[in-house]
């Protein structure tokens, strides 16, 4: 608990500064964390842009305590030998600020117009820290939009200029930063849909913020928190196996899938599944899809369905769905099939809703799938992107992406992973529900056919009997990491949704047995 609380619970604004305080309050000196973090944030940025490739630094300065850090962070740039230049759009500082200002005078660091930094090769964004409120107008826009049209690299502290510290939005205008250090604990709007273009490559720097200050604010049922995806890899998917381990001990997954319209659908998503080593895989399609699928999947057993004349699966074939241990269901069935997606529904088995599958249950309207959903037994995952999620929940279309996910859950019951930049993961937990952001993907995932990947993939772990709230970190975590990976070999467009599939299984050997 106590690494989770450092390392991965998400913040508010309000919280932070309730943190802060406490830590305040006990006799750790303003002045004295202020200096704390900014050699921390100086060492790393020395690590990340050293002076020999970034001699020029122009240093953005506000009036409050971030640029109170950043004015430290100058100072030390300035010791390294580096040419640093100071901009300051504000009159009037906080006393520590203006303090750390007139000693960067008396050392020789000139102070200067915007238009003199255009030639830095990295600009520190400390002009705004958390808590922001107000949209940024007047000269201080104007000098964060010039900023981002310069082309120039900008690392912000804390987080960018302009963004909103809990909803990530943009207040009026903000900073394109490359790089951003979150300090002490995450902040909520930089994991946030909202943020992303905005943040860059996110870290954080910690400053040994004492625990219980952390659990006095946070409580011990915290509900935000950030996915480490390096730790799920290693943690959550391992690869070996009892020896003496035999097909029927590692799951049997139903695949509900395809239509003659998408037919590549149903593959895509029998690949997804069978790279998690799944022991036995059915996939019921309709019948003129049954030699295509056998040929393309000659391990799977393959079933025939009724279909109608547009070729969608008309009627369920007379099977015991209880030697299954999970269904998917949804990806490339079309409309049509909806009769069989509440079948599927109404079974007890485990169950994963993708694409045609969610859009069936919207179909039955809010009242019936609340009623639905919550007469079932055994685990159910939906794994919408937003418009799918808002056409399950039209009522929560306007609200705010997270607050409506957990709204969601709240009424569902179901574990919830919704598809995203910033994809994230709600399931019930007692009388509340957990949120977990996967913090890292690429959008060389903004593909056709990526979903039905990330939905096979899902029902093979379920399967094999992993908690509900475990297959959904656990998949987005697998699917996203092995997109990034093959994205840094092939860049971006070179990662369909076929390669996805078949570098699951390499990603995974690379990462585990390196």
């Amino acid at each position: 608990m106590n690494d989770l609380l450092s390392a991965q619970a998400i913040a508010t604004a309000a919280q932070m500064q309730a943190i802060e305080n406490l830590i305040f309050q006990a006799g750790m000196p303003v002045a004295a964390l202020m200096e704390k973090v900014s050699l921390r944030i100086s060492q790393r940025l020395t690590e990340l842009f050293p002076v020999q490739s970034y001699g020029r630094i122009g240093v953005l300065v506000g009036s409050g305590h971030n640029g109170g850090d950043a004015l430290v962070v100058a100072r030390e740039l300035h010791h390294q030998g580096r040419q640093v230049k100071i901009y300051t759009p504000f009159p009037k500082s906080k006393p520590l600020t203006r303090v750390h200002g007139c000693y960067a005078k008396s050392l020789g660091i000139p102070f200067v117009n915007l238009e003199a930094l255009q030639d830095c090769d990295l600009l520190i964004d400390g002009i705004f820290g958390f808590g922001l409120e107000r949209d940024v107008v007047g000269d201080v826009a104007i000098a964060i939009n010039t900023i981002n049209n310069w082309q120039i690299p900008v690392l912000s502290i804390d987080i960018p200029s302009g963004l909103h510290t809990d909803h990530g939005g943009v207040m009026g205008t903000a900073i394109c930063a490359t790089n951003t250090f979150c300090l002490g604990l995450w902040k909520r709007g930089l994991l946030t849909e909202a943020a992303t273009p905005y943040v860059g490559k996110l870290e954080r720097i910690g400053f040994d913020i004492p625990e219980k200050f952390v659990l006095q604010i946070l409580g011990k049922q915290h509900p935000l928190w950030r996915i480490n995806p390096q730790a799920v890899m290693r943690d959550r998917l391992p690869i070996a196996r009892n020896p003496i381990t035999h097909k029927y001990e590692v799951g049997h997954l139903l695949l509900v899938v395809g239509s003659q319209k998408y037919g590549g659908a149903a593959l895509l998503a029998a690949m997804g599944a069978k790279a998690t080593g799944v022991g036995m895989l059915s996939i019921a399609v309709p019948n003129s899809l049954k030699s295509l699928i056998l040929a393309q999947v000659p391990d799977a057993l393959v079933i025939g369905c009724p279909e109608t004349e547009s070729g969608a699966i008309a009627s369920w074939p007379d099977l015991d769905l209880q030697k299954y241990q999970a269904i998917a269901c949804g990806c490339g069935l079309s409309t049509e099939a909806f009769p069989i997606v509440e079948q599927m529904i109404n079974s007890d088995r485990p169950l994963v809703l993708d694409a045609d599958g969610l859009n069936a249950l919207a179909s039955m309207g809010k009242s019936q799938i609340t009623q639905k959903l919550s007469q079932r037994t055994s685990a159910l995952i939906m794994t919408p992107h937003w418009g799918e999620f808002c056409r399950l929940f039209p009522d929560l279309r306007e609200v705010e992406r997270l607050e409506a996910l957990q709204i969601a859950v709240n009424q569902t019951q179901a574990t919830i992973l919704l598809k995203g930049a910033r994809t994230a993961i709600v399931f019930p937990q007692d009388t509340t529900s957990q949120t977990w952001i996967n913090p890292e993907s690429t959008s060389a995932l903004a593909r056709g056919g990526s979903g039905d990947v990330l939905a096979g993939l899902t029902g093979g772990m379920l399967a094999q009997g992993m908690a509900a709230s475990d297959v959904a970190i656990a998949a987005a975590v697998w699917h996203s990491q092995t997109a990034i990976w093959l994205a840094s070999q092939r860049t971006e467009m070179g990662v369909d949704p076929v390669t996805l599939a078949q570098n699951l299984l390499p990603f995974l050997s690379a990462t585990q047995l390196k």
